[in-house]
C-alpha cells in the first residue's frame, strides 16, 4: 500500500493536449482555435524557459500542467484579482535590482585597466536600474486608488454651457466653474455700438432687386444747354 501511495503522489505530467470541439466546427478548426489560444501559446513559451531551472535529470510537468496554471491566472485577472500581477512586478523588481548590483560590481572591477568593458557594464547596470525603477512605479500605480473626474454641465439662459469638474487640479479650484468670470456672448449681443455705415437706412451693401433705380434728374446746367 505504501508503494502504491507513493506512486500516486509522484509526478504525473499531462502531455496530452485537450481540444474542445463544438458541434459547428471541424476537428481542424477546433485544433487551430486551440493552438491560437493566447493561454496555450504563452504556456508553451513559459514552459520552455521555466523547465531549464529543473535540469535534465528531473521529470518535468507537461504542457497541460502549464496551461492549467496560466488559465487559472487569466481567470483571476479577468475578475479583477491583481495579486499575480503584483507578485510578478515585485519579483521582477528584485531580479532587476540584482542585475544592477552585479553589473555595477563588474564595471567597478574593470575600471581603470579595461575602460571599455567598464563602460559597457556600467551602461547595462544603468539600464537594469532604469527598468527596476519603472517596474516599481508600475507596482505603486497598481495599488494606488483610481480617481475619477466627474464633470457637471450647466446650461444657462441663452445656451451658455459651463463645465465644472468635481476634482479641480488647476489653480483656483472651484473658481473655475463660476459663471461670473466667463464671457456672456448671448446676453451681450446688440448692446455694443454699431459700425458706421454709408447707407442711412442701415443697408451696408447694395440689395439686389428687380425694380429699376429711379432716374436722377438732370442738373439745370444741362437743361439750359450750358456745358
Amino acid at each position: 500500500m505504501a508503494k502504491g501511495k507513493k506512486a500516486d503522489d509522484g509526478m504525473k505530467p499531462e502531455n496530452v493536449l485537450t481540444v474542445e470541439q463544438t458541434p459547428t466546427e471541424t476537428g481542424a478548426r477546433a485544433m487551430a482555435r486551440k493552438l491560437l489560444q493566447p493561454q496555450l501559446r504563452n504556456a508553451a513559451t513559459a514552459s520552455t524557459f521555466a523547465m531549464k531551472v529543473l535540469g535534465d535529470d528531473v521529470e518535468k510537468p507537461g504542457i497541460m500542467d502549464f496551461l492549467d496554471h496560466v488559465q487559472k491566472a487569466t481567470v483571476k485577472a479577468e475578475s479583477g484579482d491583481l495579486a499575480i500581477a503584483s507578485a510578478m512586478l515585485a519579483s521582477q523588481a528584485v531580479t532587476l535590482d540584482a542585475m544592477f548590483t552585479e553589473l555595477a560590481r563588474r564595471a567597478a572591477v574593470n575600471m581603470g585597466e579595461y575602460i571599455n568593458a567598464a563602460e559597457r557594464y556600467g551602461r547595462l547596470a544603468l539600464k537594469a536600474q532604469s527598468n527596476c525603477r519603472a517596474t516599481l512605479e508600475a507596482l505603486a500605480k497598481l495599488h494606488q486608488p483610481r480617481e475619477q473626474t466627474v464633470r457637471h454641465v450647466h446650461v444657462n439662459e441663452g445656451g451658455k454651457a459651463v463645465i465644472a469638474d468635481q476634482f479641480h487640479h488647476h489653480a483656483g479650484g472651484a473658481e473655475n466653474g463660476k459663471v461670473a468670470d466667463q464671457s456672456h456672448a448671448a446676453g451681450a449681443a446688440g448692446t455694443s455700438p454699431s459700425l458706421s455705415c454709408p447707407d442711412a437706412f442701415g443697408n451696408g451693401v447694395p440689395i439686389p432687386s428687380r425694380e429699376r433705380a429711379e432716374a436722377v434728374p438732370y442738373a439745370r446746367g444741362h437743361e439750359s444747354g450750358c456745358a
